[in-house]
């Protein structure tokens, strides 16, 4: 399986990819009014997502911000960074993949039905069932969710969530155990990708590195693997930081 890498217009090879840091992209574009920021950190509020993330990974400094901006010996998940400096603990770390839209069929799925907070106690029961990635009270409020029911019944959602410019990311696929093989998810994964190209912007998507089976659905239904990715659960140093002027 080959990676590549696809530049937007505006940007030329050697520039970082918008999609390299996506949530610092969304969290300082589109996503801008969620934003909790620091210097260089940010963070989606406690309830709407876990993800924070560094306008340079690599730079001491955004590091400090990230810690005075959630606080120490606190816990966070951290995006686009694959090493913590002097005084932070890894607690966890993974391996995902990033895949973006290259040919995919997008269509509206007539059955489907848009998702609200007043559908979130069975959004996240569906959840805990399936257990597709973290979803919180708010997620809902990042973008469109759009869910497939059977005699009342909540058995199919996906949505948006990380909303960089120019793209926005496909999340929450899920279907219920006694409902899958009908192709639900993917008529949902279409559904949502026909609103967001009607914006003129481009799907993408996360998941494990070591989910091969739906690597291989998502390429087959018109995804491209573009990189891989690393994840991080970090715990902050137990001191108060001087955030960086």
């Amino acid at each position: 399986m080959s990676t590549s890498v696809f530049p937007s217009p505006a940007q030329s090879p050697a520039e970082p990819h918008v999609l390299d840091n996506a949530v610092w992209a969304a969290l300082t574009g589109p996503h801008a009014r969620f934003a909790e920021r620091v210097g260089r950190a940010a963070r989606y509020p406690l309830d709407v997502s876990p993800f924070t993330a560094l306008a340079d990974p690599t730079a001491p400094g955004a590091w400090d911000d990230l810690a005075a901006l959630v606080g120490p010996d606190t816990v966070v998940a951290v995006t686009g960074a694959g090493a913590v400096p002097d005084g932070w603990e890894t607690v966890e770390s993974g391996q995902g993949v990033q895949l973006v839209d290259t040919g995919l069929r997008a269509a509206a799925a007539p059955e489907a039905v848009r998702l609200g907070p007043g559908d979130i106690p069975e959004i996240l029961d569906l959840i805990a069932l399936t257990r597709p990635g973290p979803f919180l009270p708010r997620t809902v409020e990042l973008g469109t969710y759009l869910g497939i029911r059977h005699r009342g019944r909540l058995i199919a959602m996906a949505g948006e969530r990380v909303h960089p410019p120019g793209w926005t990311e496909i999340s929450a696929v899920c279907t219920h155990p006694a409902h899958r093989g009908r192709g639900l998810a993917t008529r949902l994964v279409r559904a949502v990708a026909a609103g967001i190209r009607d914006r003129g912007e481009t799907p993408f998507l996360h998941t494990l590195a070591s989910n091969t089976a739906a690597i291989r659905l998502y390429e087959s239904i018109g995804f491209t693997l573009r990189r891989r990715t690393h994840f991080l659960l970090v715990r902050t140093p137990d001191r108060h930081p001087t955030p960086t002027p």
